[in-house]
């Protein structure tokens, strides 16, 4: 099993493309195995036939297992399959719903109250109840020498008393006062395997959030002249830019001017980078990713665009790799789509910094001597505090507000 990225420990066997005692060559793609982030090939490295397949379809190999023998067609391998260690199990494989509810369904036939008779509750003329239900059935004028029981050998419970209907009383009574509704519903319930992208996750940010102690800052930023300045640039932009791409710039653009922010807490130092690297968070069905463009605060916001919607796209399609989604300096987190107004973020190591960016809204302002409208987005900053100060954070948000507040100087 190689080592697929920097981040991977194991990997999920998706599909073998290859099946035992076909010629491979050395750049055939073997098999797709699911990492961390994505969907990746692992190729065989050499000419030959595949002897051998050591972990089946839907197992998970850790890196340097043997996954795999390659070698002349008609070799013994006997003895090498010998010398392995056992093999990688496949996952269990749940039994039919037939067969298992089977002796559950027996059971409860066996347990039935209609399987009893009232004979079974008679032990030498005393009738065999538990206290409540004998409580419960003098309560009721019920003849508990009537009722079948359905516990332990014929015993008489809650239950019983309950759902005894005595027949007389019954043709006595015209109608209840109060209807009885009896519910019947079945309790379950769903276990989804973990991806490789969720465990990862899951390690990850749970180390983030228990190891940096985060601080957050929120401010409000007037979006109404980046709306019209959006519209000005998508009329002669090669690629539509979106907002998310102008923050992509204006967050880029900020942290060259607070490189404090652009930073990561490496235990015995701080590190500052001289680059900007800017993650931009999306979801898909497996989990989070952040593919990251590079060097933003050097492109323009059409080339921004373009790069960020094929970094989308392949993600989306599993298509993206480890250099892709590695190297971040900064994360950007935006849910204003989803009509999230605000939220805050867990820091994406090795970053020092996240942005969480909530819902441009509408809102009534103060306007001269009257009211108006205006469009106000939030942002919440989270911060590391051990590489982050209050006041360095804040500082960055007030640049970041000027960049968006007034696009047109992130074009100087």
């Amino acid at each position: 099993m190689p080592l697929l990225s920097d981040t991977i420990t194991s990997g999920k066997f998706v599909h073998w493309n290859k099946k035992v005692g076909e010629n491979v060559k050395a750049d055939d793609n073997l098999a797709d195995v699911e990492t961390d982030k994505a969907t990746m090939e692992v190729v065989g490295y050499t000419d030959g036939t595949l002897l051998h397949i050591g972990v089946p379809e839907g197992a998970s190999a850790k890196v340097n297992d043997v996954i795999a023998i390659i070698g002349k067609a008609g070799t013994d391998i006997s003895s090498l399959l010998g010398s392995l260690d056992a093999p990688v199990a496949a996952p269990a494989v749940a039994a039919p719903a037939a067969d298992a509810a089977t002796p559950a369904a027996a059971a409860s036939s066996a347990a039935s109250p209609a399987s009893h008779t009232p004979s079974t509750s008679l032990v030498d003329g005393r009738v065999k109840a538990s206290p409540l239900a004998k409580m419960l059935a003098k309560e009721k004028g019920i003849d508990l020498s009537k009722v079948a029981g359905s516990g332990d050998y014929g015993r008489i419970i809650k239950k019983d008393v309950d759902d005894f209907v005595s027949a007389p009383a019954a043709a006595v009574s015209a109608a209840p006062a109060v209807a009885k509704v009896v519910v019947s519903g079945q309790e379950g319930f769903t276990d989804t395997p973990l991806t490789s992208m969720r465990k990862t996750i899951a390690r990850r940010l749970g180390e983030s959030m228990y190891t940096a102690p985060h601080f957050y800052l929120t401010m409000e930023i007037c979006m109404d002249n980046a709306m019209k300045a959006r519209t000005q640039m998508n009329e002669v932009s090669p690629s539509k830019i979106s907002f998310q791409d102008m923050l992509i710039k204006a967050c880029a653009l900020s942290l060259k001017k607070h490189p404090a922010v652009n930073s990561s807490w490496m235990g015995d130092f701080i590190r500052t980078y001289d680059h900007v690297h800017i993650g931009s968070a999306i979801a898909l069905p497996e989990g989070l990713i952040v593919p990251v463009l590079r060097f933003a605060d050097q492109k323009s916001l059409s080339q921004i665009s373009a790069e960020s919607k094929e970094l989308y796209d392949k993600a989306r399609n599993k298509k993206i790799q480890p250099s892709d989604f590695s190297g971040n300096t900064f994360t950007i987190s935006n849910l204003g789509m989803m009509d999230i107004d605000e939220f805050t973020a867990i820091i994406n190591p090795p970053d020092s910094c996240i942005l969480a960016v909530g819902k441009i809204k509408e809102v009534v302002v103060r306007k001269g001597d009257g009211f108006g409208t205006t469009q106000m987005m939030k942002v919440t900053l989270s911060c590391d505090h051990r590489s982050v100060d209050g006041a360095v954070g804040a500082s960055f948000l007030q640049t970041l507000k000027k960049y968006m507040e007034n696009p047109v100087v992130m074009l100087v």
